[in-house]
């Protein structure tokens, strides 16, 4: 047995992975027997790192707090770090005088890159370095298509990895961990500034959301008795509670997809079709994890190029009044504001008003792709910028760009009766149901009746959608044509 005295610690650094349970390098950390210093690191300022969006920096405060707590429950402090991740970490290795230093690896660009100095100080330095896997179901290097390269296209990557991958069982939470006994400075959580103040715009948040561990296992517990069941179809329905509301926690790592994963295959009362439906969701993250990886500039570049000549118009008014649910749309507006007051929207919601902005407005994807960074509890660096490209026509196995959806058909269909139009677009109320997806097509009395004065109490469309769908697909045709 080592003396108490040469028990050097393992520095244990969390990141996307704010959790206990299901976390490989804290029962790596756990198993040495020695003691840990848990540490997480905010880092915005390594090369290519994405500083978070305000919705993030809500829900990362509220996590590590949470964090703190299951760890305190072993004794174990988090300390809190600001700096680049490789600079910042190798100074508390030095002076925590670590003999080893484990973390979860990360698939981004920036992410793999800051890691990659990590590893190389330590090594100069003596210091063992391991990393384990947990974010993703797969290695994104791993999955190669028939000719060694990575996939485009989802169906045969999803068909690839359900018959190269077996998802393994998820690791228990360590019973015990060892503290460090001596004292580790770090910063205190409310001097990160993460939470809004001035105006405090997260009142939404609050109401909507438990970020932490023991809010993600809520979430799929709550999933599991309810919204399962009829998922495949449910799940497109904008006013109901049909989806899992899983993904800012997956976001976070306070929840892996193993962990979903076997929930899912232990639970018998979901229908096949459901589960089928389900997984496919944890398949297309993977897909866009896959994408990342392998093409570093996804949420700046065109991964098709012949978008790159698109005639993407620059309106900066018609772009505020998108933000802020003012676009005379209402399943459209209805959905921006339910991002604006709860920091999520709901998954056929964020097709519809993707492409009302790209394709009725005419702007660049990128700026769609910027304002939900910054508003989306759930935003991660691959699912945001491969979802914004899939619905421009720009990205991998993406929608076709003359897929135009038209807002009034999409709210028809999919809040038939108005609920989700009414609960974020109040002011159209009591507007009968015939004419709440097109009030400007209602009769002055039913309007009148209604209290709805159009221009004043609720905007008149931006543009036409029969007009704004001939100059979208002329725009296209430009495109085409000189490719």
């Amino acid at each position: 047995m080592t003396p108490e005295n040469d028990r050097r610690p393992v520095l244990l650094l969390f990141r996307h992975d704010l959790r206990l349970s299901d976390n490989l390098a804290l029962c790596a950390a756990a198993e040495t027997g020695l003691p840990i210093v848990a540490a997480f690191i905010l880092d915005e300022e390594s090369e290519g790192i994405r500083p978070l969006g305000g919705a993030r920096r809500w829900w990362l405060h509220h996590s590590l707090a949470a964090l703190a707590e299951d760890l305190g429950k072993h004794g174990l402090k988090l300390v809190l770090r600001r700096g680049s991740m490789a600079r910042t970490a190798l100074a508390l290795a030095d002076e925590t005088r670590a003999c080893t230093v484990y973390w979860n690896r990360r698939y981004d660009p920036a992410g793999i890159a800051a890691d990659t100095d990590l590893k190389a100080g330590l090594r100069d330095r003596g210091i063992e370095a391991q990393s384990f896997a947990g974010h993703l179901l797969h290695e994104p290097w791993r999955l190669k298509t028939g000719s060694g390269g990575p996939y485009r296209v989802f169906t045969p990557f999803w068909r690839a990895l359900l018959d190269s991958v077996h998802p393994r069982p998820p690791a228990d939470r360590p019973e015990t961990l060892t503290p460090c006994r001596e004292a580790v400075a770090g910063d205190r959580l409310e001097d990160w500034k993460l939470l809004p103040t001035k105006p405090d715009w997260a009142t939404g948040l609050r109401e909507t959301w438990e970020p932490g561990e023991a809010g993600a296992r809520k979430r799929l517990t709550a999933f599991l008795d309810g919204a399962g069941e009829g998922y495949k179809t449910r799940r497109d329905l904008m006013a109901e509670a049909g989806t899992s509301g899983i993904s800012p926690h997956l976001a976070h790592g306070e929840i892996t997809p193993f962990q979903i994963w076997q929930t899912l295959e232990s639970d018998s009362s979901i229908a096949d079709g459901d589960l089928q439906a389900f997984r496919r969701e944890i398949g297309w993250r993977e897909f866009c994890w896959h994408l990342l990886f392998h093409n570093p500039k996804l949420a700046t570049e065109n991964f098709n190029r012949n978008f790159d000549a698109f005639p993407w118009r620059g309106d900066d008014t018609a772009l505020r009044h998108w933000q802020r649910g003012e676009t005379g749309y209402p399943v459209v507006d209805a959905a921006m504001r339910q991002l604006w007051q709860t920091g999520w929207m709901h998954n056929r919601a964020r097709m519809v008003v993707a492409s009302f902005l790209v394709k009725h407005l005419g702007i660049h994807w990128r700026e769609g792709e910027a304002w939900f960074w910054d508003t989306l509890v759930d935003a991660d660096p691959a699912s945001n910028p491969a979802n914004w490209q899939w619905v421009a026509g720009s990205g991998a196995d993406a929608a076709p760009f003359f897929r135009i959806f038209n807002p009034v058909l999409q709210g028809q269909k999919f809040d038939p009766v108005g609920d989700y139009v009414r609960r974020y677009v109040p002011e159209l109320d009591a507007l009968p149901d015939k004419h709440l997806h097109q009030p400007w097509k209602a009769p002055e009395e039913a309007c009148g009746k209604a209290g709805v004065k159009l221009g004043d109490t609720y905007p008149r469309p931006l543009v036409d959608h029969r007009a704004a769908r001939e100059r979208a697909l002329d725009a296209y045709k430009s495109v085409k044509n000189a490719g």
